[in-house]
């Protein structure tokens, strides 16, 4: 009887606490976000109506049309293999839903095709429903490695430094190293892996790189993949890895801004403005009027205004002076000579005695009232007497 009991108790608390994990796995099932299309096939230049249900209320989503691409394998291509140009953005409301009509475009790989519908921000989430693009050209997808599994072992990080040119806007780069180990049956020969860079809210920009060697199983490896922005890029980067279409790894980097770029250009619009300065006044210094012909440098400002007033001196009416004021004039301006002194008075007397230079001998008029013993000069015309001997 306690067997008993003890075996029904069970029993009821089993019945209680089965559904429990179902109910559990399909919510879980009903959480994961889907993706349904009004067309499974349409041509260049017409619309889909793009519904989507499960998603993150209130979440950016970008819509493509990728290659190569299955509902079961993903877009091994990464966007490469989609049609970028023709994609559109959309946001979930706030039950997680949308709907969106969505142009056809041919993407760059052919079919098999899928519209792609995947996170832009926030957590990751993507969904893909299998389209057809009429007339695009149909191919089988590439075989895919099978038996080997890579996973990141350890953390990431970017080593290495960009230099001094990238202070002037030369392309940032780093080197992405990361530690995998190869967690599947197989080993993996010259694996190939998707290196994204994303800013902001925009979607990465994937490339492919492939790294050269083969990792065994239950074997790990150190890789460094090359990254690099584009010139004069600054600011905050998430730098994603891809491999068999899963992101494996992110890390942030950021970017100074180029400082040299902004010293470079504000010297071009301080020495510019200078230089041209410089060049007209050299222009109209040449093309002064005042200036001395066979001269460098323009005519001074006093001696400008003395070889003025010279010139309306030249202008002015001479005035007429009487014949005896001008004779004074001319005779004040010659210079006097000393004569040589004599040993005897009357030769002093004799040197000192001048003549008004008005008069001449002959015409002054104090002749006829010298003393009777005084003789006139000479005149020029008179014969020279001898005196006695």
């Amino acid at each position: 009887m306690k067997y008993t009991a003890a075996a029904a108790v069970l029993a009821a608390l089993a019945f209680l606490l089965l559904p429990a994990p179902l109910a559990q796995a399909k919510a879980t099932a009903a959480d994961k976000p889907t993706v349904t299309l009004s067309k499974a096939q349409a041509g260049k230049g017409g619309d889909i109506t793009v519904t989507g249900k499960g998603w993150r209320s209130n979440a950016l989503l970008m819509m493509l049309i990728c290659g190569q691409s299955t509902p079961a394998r993903g877009v091994p291509g990464g966007t490469n293999s989609c049609a970028n140009a023709e994609g559109l953005a959309v946001t979930t409301d706030g039950k997680g839903t949308f709907t969106k009509k969505l142009p056809v475009a041919e993407p760059p790989k052919p079919c098999p095709c899928v519209v792609h519908v995947a996170t832009v921000t926030g957590d990751k989430a993507q969904a893909d429903a299998p389209f057809e693009v009429a007339g695009h050209p149909v191919e089988p997808l590439p075989k895919q490695q099978g038996g080997g599994r890579l996973s990141v072992l350890t953390d990431t990080s970017l080593e290495g430094s960009s230099g001094l040119l990238a202070w002037f806007g030369a392309p940032p780069s780093r080197k992405f190293v990361f530690t995998v180990g190869n967690v599947g049956s197989a080993p993996v020969k010259n694996p190939v892996f998707e290196v994204g860079t994303s800013h902001g809210v925009f979607a990465p920009q994937w490339e492919e790189q492939q790294w050269r060697g083969t990792i065994a199983p239950g074997k790990k490896a150190q890789i460094k993949l090359p990254v690099e922005l584009s010139a004069g890029a600054h600011g905050n980067y998430l730098v994603s890895l891809k491999f068999g279409g899963k992101v494996l790894a992110e890390q942030p980097w950021g970017v100074g801004r180029p400082w040299g770029v902004t010293v470079f250009w504000i010297l071009l619009c301080v020495v510019v403005p200078a230089a041209v300065f410089r060049i007209g006044m050299a222009v109209v210094d040449k093309l002064r009027p005042n200036r001395r012909r066979g001269g460098r440098g323009s005519r001074p400002a006093g001696r400008h205004r003395t070889g003025r007033i010279a010139e309306l001196a030249d202008r002015l009416p001479k005035l007429r002076l009487p014949q005896g004021a001008v004779a004074a004039d001319e005779a004040a301006r010659t210079p006097r000579t000393k004569p040589p002194r004599g040993p005897g008075k009357g030769s002093d007397a004799a040197t000192n005695t001048t003549t008004l230079p008005w008069f001449t001998p002959d015409t002054d008029p104090g002749a006829g009232t010298a003393p009777a013993g005084q003789l006139s000069a000479p005149s020029e015309n008179s014969p020279t007497t001898k005196g006695n001997t």
